[in-house]
């Protein structure tokens, strides 16, 4: 089929946004609609000690200025994390410090909202602001992941005992013990992962709406699961029933996890819009996205791996303390969990210990960021098998294929909560050597030298776990015989509308041109989890292949009826209700057509052909991959260019190998970018955010990459009828550990902490020289 399951097919969506024709939530403009502006802390902890707002409430244009004690006056209920994971606590429930869309009293790091001007224009809003008149009283700040670990660190909240949020411990601490003991070697190494911003495309934005005679409110915001979004601020902020708030997410200019819930900025403009009886309009400019978007990663790990003599892997404990920012968001406890989860990645270690606390400083909250927690625990056990093998005088490849898990050994349960079901990781890996041209690389290195370059090489085998949360997908025909696939998924760059049809098309026959999709609206899709987690084909492709089977189902009910046959002698393929053994049949499409018949229509028919599906994937699945990567760095100026990037997946059945290669050419960059540029950096006296722009923030460009070569290998899982794993976050959990594997390779130092900039590369350089 040149639309079905594993054709290359171009996406359906790409037309529309080339023509400058998406419809982002900055684009709405309705009529007599304000304008929003935030207001934002200074500092990384002060109290706040008086806010005058009379001159600008007095402003031109203003129509309200609204702050923390208005907004605990509304009843509006606080934020708090509710994503923290009770079975690794032990019976602990962590600290919460629930907080408001706007904050009072005190501030707990730079950039949370303090007051919201709504007025006539943006630049009446910005204007009205700056004639807020706050008076603080400032406070030692909590400034960085490090500090956070020391005995002497300044307090967050006041009122708890130390600055810890929630902790996770899961594991074997006697089998370790035991292990540590019998071991002939033991690596020890801090290894750390840097904070990071998302930087999406389109900053984050939304509007609010409120209509008086319903009592209903709309909010347009850029996110990726509307459903969830309603959910939340009905249940938690505005507790009403979630049929008086209806949610739309129209095209949405990249998510990556940070986008995965509701922001302190649609509450705003929802309680704005009520307020004032007209709509309210946010959008973020980027330094604000900077400051208060959820940040990424930032965990440092104390790592103690233990060996036998042969190079076998004993037994692992991980301490990782991660940073969670001054104010929880609630989705802040999903990275540390997929951390303690993923220890043991794909290899076969028989004894696990994982403690990951969890630190209030006084930085911006952090969040899942495409990986969610997966790329920082494979990036641990990739620099602990680089170390062991320098320190062992072993091939980094041998120490791996010695402690791979085998082919032969799946179904495999790990030393911590995961079963894998499927994978071979050591032909994987075996691939990527050879695509690599490993042999021949110390004559590519000879060739570097000659040309005053320093060349390195890495390897990183790594696992993912995808596919949280089941789904619900609804396929429905329509009078003229089209078919709309109801989405409770949500596409913002992945190609849904594209690979969507595909399936559908293959499932029942039908015209790929004529499948729709229908998708970001709480009130049009009935139910759904939006997408995260790699989970769109797996839960998303399996609730449409159920769905697709009910429709064929009564498909042979109606085809009974029109072809005067048994239910029973109906036959489907290729599109078409066959009566078994002779030559009378009809194409779905008429069929459907036929079914909305106003007259002489069997009672017993359904009006119409449509069918919901769901699919509940279980614990999911583990897609996995090796990356070989390759550096030239100058070092003169400690400048590292990546030459060679070899990536092999291993994602089960492969729905669109164009999109899909697409998928992984994104991950990779954004695993590529925070290895080697990319840095959040906060003053260390002040708390301020040092890097707050692009002129700061250096993010990767199209020069900064080589040609990714990339190669499937699919092993089908059972674990869903399509035989699919997810991809979306595999590029980005292989990229770090290959590339500073490769720079730590070229330097030949044990490590070299994330970013590996030109400057910290240069002064490691310099160290070793001295």
């Amino acid at each position: 089929m040149k639309f079905g399951i594993g054709q290359p097919v171009t996406r359906k969506e790409d037309p529309k946004f080339l023509k400058g024709q998406g419809n982002y939530v900055s684009d709405i403009s309705l009529d007599k609609m304000l304008h929003g502006f935030v207001l934002r802390s200074p500092h990384a902890n002060a109290r706040i000690l008086s806010i005058d707002t009379t001159s600008a409430r007095e402003a031109s244009g203003v129509v309200l200025v609204l702050t923390g004690d208005d907004y605990e006056a509304s009843g509006l209920g606080l934020i708090e994390c509710s994503s923290m994971v009770a079975m690794l606590m032990g019976g602990s429930k962590g600290v919460q410090k629930p907080y408001g869309a706007l904050v009072k009293d005190v501030v707990k790091c730079v950039g949370v909202p303090v007051a919201f001007v709504i007025a006539e224009s943006i630049e009446n809003a910005k204007d009205a602001a700056e004639l807020i008149e706050i008076v603080y009283e400032t406070l030692p700040a909590l400034t960085s992941t490090k500090q956070a670990r020391t005995g002497d660190a300044p307090m967050v909240w006041e009122g708890t005992n130390d600055n810890v949020a929630f902790t996770y411990k899961i594991g074997d601490i006697t089998a370790v013990d035991n292990a540590i003991a019998t071991a002939t070697h033991l690596i020890k190494a801090k290894i750390g992962n840097n904070r990071i911003n998302t930087n999406a495309m389109e900053p984050r934005a939304c509007v609010g709406i409120f209509d008086k005679g319903e009592q209903k409110y709309t909010l347009y915001s850029g996110n990726q699961g509307p459903n969830k979004v309603r959910g939340d601020l009905t249940q938690h902020i505005f507790k009403i029933s979630p049929a008086k708030l209806q949610v739309i997410a129209p095209d949405v200019g990249g998510g990556f996890g940070m986008k995965g819930g509701f922001y302190s900025e649609d509450i705003l403009v929802l309680w704005g819009a009520k307020l004032s009886g007209r709509p309210v309009k946010w959008v973020g400019e980027r330094l604000e996205s900077f400051m208060s978007d959820a940040h990424g990663r930032d965990v440092i790990a104390d790592c103690e791996m233990a060996f036998s003599s042969s190079g076998k892997i004993l037994g692992l404990r991980v301490f990782g303390d991660y940073n969670v920012g001054a104010y929880l968001s609630p989705a802040a406890g999903v990275s540390p969990m997929f951390f303690s989860l993923l220890l043991s990645g794909v290899y076969a270690i028989p004894a696990i210990d994982v403690t990951t606390r969890c630190f209030f400083t006084n930085m911006g909250m952090t969040a899942p960021y495409r990986g969610a927690g997966r790329p920082e625990a494979a990036y641990i056990l990739e620099r602990l098998l680089d170390i062991a093998a320098r320190d062992l005088k072993i091939d980094p490849i041998e120490i791996r294929r010695q402690n791979l898990i085998k082919s032969e050994q799946m179904p495999y349960q790990t030393a911590l909560m995961s079963k894998l079901d499927c994978g071979d990781f050591e032909a994987v890996m075996n691939k990527g050597i050879e695509a690599s041209d490993w042999e021949n690389f110390e004559a590519r290195r000879a060739e570097s030298f000659a040309n005053g370059k320093l060349r390195g090489r890495g390897l990183s085998v790594y696992m993912e776990s995808a596919a949280p949360f089941n789904e619900r997908m609804e396929i429905r025909f329509d009078q003229g015989g089209e078919v709309t696939i109801v989405s409770g998924t949500h596409s913002h760059g992945q190609g849904h509308e594209t690979v969507y049809a595909q399936m559908v098309s293959e499932f029942l026959g039908i015209s790929f041109e004529n499948i729709h999709l229908m998708q970001g609206d709480s009130d049009k899709v009935a139910m759904g989890r939006g997408t995260m987690g790699s989970r769109g084909m797996t839960v998303g492709g399996g609730a449409l292949f159920n769905a697709a089977n009910l429709i064929i189902d009564k498909g042979k009910k109606i085809a009974s009826h029109i072809l005067e046959a048994g239910e029973s002698d109906i036959e489907f393929a290729a599109g078409e209700f066959i009566v078994s053994g002779t030559d009378k049949k009809i194409n779905i499409t008429e069929l459907a057509k036929m079914s909305f018949a106003p007259v002489m229509w069997p009672s017993h028919l359904p009006m119409g052909l449509d069918a919901v599906g769901d699919f509940n994937p279980g614990t999911g699945n583990f897609p996995n991959g090796c990356q070989i990567a390759e550096v030239e760095i100058d070092p003169d100026t400690g400048k590292v260019n990546l030459v060679k990037m070899i990536i092999i997946d291993d994602v089960g059945t492969v729905i669109n190998p164009l999109l899909l290669e697409g998928q992984i050419h994104g991950g990779v960059a954004q695993g590529i970018g925070q290895a080697l540029l990319e840095d959040m950096v906060y003053d260390e006296n002040t708390g301020q955010l040092l890097t707050a722009s692009f002129q700061d923030y250096c993010m990767p460009r199209a020069d900064d990459f080589p040609n990714m070569e990339i190669t499937n290998m699919p092993i089908p899982t059972k674990s869903n009828p399509l035989g699919v794993k997810g991809a979306g976050e595999t590029g980005t959990v292989g990229a770090p550990p290959a590339l500073v594997s490769a720079v730590s390779n070229a330097l030949g130092v044990d490590d070299i902490a994330m970013p590996t900039s030109p400057e910290r590369v240069w002064r490691a350089l310099s160290k070793k020289v001295a």
